[in-house]
C-alpha cells in the first residue's frame, strides 16, 4: 500500500508574519542571498535560520529542533574538518547580517540539500525557504545537470514557498531556445 504524500493546499499555507525563513548558504556564496532573506525577515518580523548542508556527511539522527548529528562519508577522512567550515560560515554571517539587526542562527546539516532544508523548515515552522541560484560556469552547469537544482527539488517535494535569489543573470539575447530566434 502506498503512502499518500501531503499536497500543497490553502489550509497548508504558512502565515509569514513573525515566522522564520530557512536560508540555504554555502561557503563563498555572495552576501546577496542572506541579505535578501534578511530584508524579507525584517518585513515580516521573522528570524533567519541559515543552513549549510554538507553533502560529504550523512545524517546519524535528526533532532526535533532541526539540528542533526552527522558523520563523514569517508571513513578515513578527518572527522573534525567540518568545524572549520562551520566557524567560517558563522564569521561570514556575523559580518554580513550584523547591520540588518535580524535575529539569525546557523545550522550545519548533512545529506541531500533539499531534504535537509525541508526537515529544518518543518522543524522551525518556516514561512519559506530561500536559496540562491548556482554560480555561473561550465562546472556549475554540469553539476546541476547531474544533481539537479536544489530550488526545483524543493519546489516539487515540500509545500512551503521557495524564494530563489538570482546570482547571475543571462541576457535573453544570448540564450538559445526552441521557441526563440
Amino acid at each position: 500500500m502506498s503512502r499518500r504524500v501531503p499536497q500543497p493546499a490553502v489550509e497548508r499555507i504558512v502565515d509569514p508574519a513573525a515566522r522564520p525563513l530557512v536560508v540555504g548558504v554555502v561557503p563563498g556564496q555572495p552576501a546577496l542571498v542572506a541579505l535578501t532573506a534578511a530584508r524579507w525577515a525584517a518585513a515580516t518580523r521573522g528570524a533567519l535560520h541559515l543552513a549549510f548542508v554538507d553533502t560529504a556527511r550523512y545524517v546519524v539522527d535528526e533532532q526535533p529542533d532541526g539540528s542533526v548529528r552527522h558523520a563523514s562519508l569517508d571513513p578515513d577522512g578527518a572527522d573534525e574538518d567540518w568545524r572549520a567550515t562551520e566557524a567560517a560560515l558563522r564569521a561570514w554571517a556575523e559580518g554580513v547580517l550584523a547591520p540588518t539587526h535580524v535575529p539569525w542562527s546557523l545550522h550545519y546539516l548533512a545529506g541531500r540539500p533539499d531534504r535537509a532544508l525541508t526537515h529544518l523548515a518543518r522543524a522551525v515552522d518556516a514561512a519559506a525557504i530561500v536559496v540562491g541560484t548556482r554560480a555561473p560556469g561550465t562546472a556549475a552547469r554540469m553539476r546541476e545537470l547531474l544533481e539537479g537544482s536544489v530550488a526545483v527539488h524543493l519546489a516539487h517535494h515540500q509545500h512551503r514557498p521557495v524564494l530563489t535569489v538570482p546570482l547571475d543573470v543571462v541576457d535573453w539575447s544570448q540564450t538559445r531556445s526552441p521557441w526563440g530566434r
